[in-house]
């Protein structure tokens, strides 16, 4: 696959602008609750913006973090080739982590990278929830839930799946453990807060 075809190069500017539009950030302005990244881990993914308290805000922000990365690979793949839905789902993923508008600080990637999942390889969204929904109700850590679920899901696509998609989720995957480093540094020392609990 030549990766610099003018189709995939498109489809990685297109990719990558949607992924960077940064949804946490506008919700929770427009419902007057100031900057997200004031607050809490100063990220703009959803489980920052559930740090305001508002729950219906955070549901919002999850689901578009993690629809504008299924529409990126969606198109890309619709219009020209799987490669490029592919090409297009990364850079989408790569955008939410790195958005040119917020000086390259974004959020922790775990809704997109399910966005992907949902528009390159659907069955693997159910593989990541019952993995994360096993590990969270055995650990109560969703930290541990979500990395767990992002190594798991590679290999399962590696199997069952398409090897490029894998290839490409392996890729997240790691991305997604360096962006998590606070928290796996927490979850080692145990002062990672679990599920449901206060403070």
């Amino acid at each position: 696959m030549d990766m610099l075809t003018p189709h995939i190069l498109l489809s990685v500017v297109f990719g990558y602008l949607l992924g960077s539009i940064p949804f946490g950030l506008i919700l929770t302005r427009a419902a007057g609750l100031g900057d997200v990244r004031k607050i809490g881990s100063g990220n703009i993914g959803a489980t920052n913006v559930l740090r305001t308290g508002n729950k219906k805000l955070a549901a919002a922000t999850l689901l578009l973090d993690a629809l504008k990365a299924t529409v990126a690979a969606v198109v890309a793949a619709h219009v020209f080739s799987l490669e490029a839905g592919i090409a297009a789902g990364f850079a989408a993923f790569i955008g939410h982590l790195y958005p040119v508008w917020l000086k390259f600080k974004g959020g922790k990637g775990v809704a997109t990278y399910i966005g992907v999942l949902l528009g390159l390889a659907p069955l693997m969204v159910l593989v990541f929830a019952v993995i994360w929904l096993g590990c969270a109700k055995i650990t109560r850590y969703s930290s541990l839930s979500a990395l767990v679920a992002t190594l798991v899901v590679p290999v399962v696509e590696w199997f069952a799946g398409d090897h490029r998609v894998a290839a490409a989720l392996a890729v997240m995957t790691v991305i997604t453990w360096i962006k998590h480093k606070q928290n796996i540094e927490r979850l080692l020392a145990g002062t990672e807060s679990r599920i449901g609990q206060k403070g």
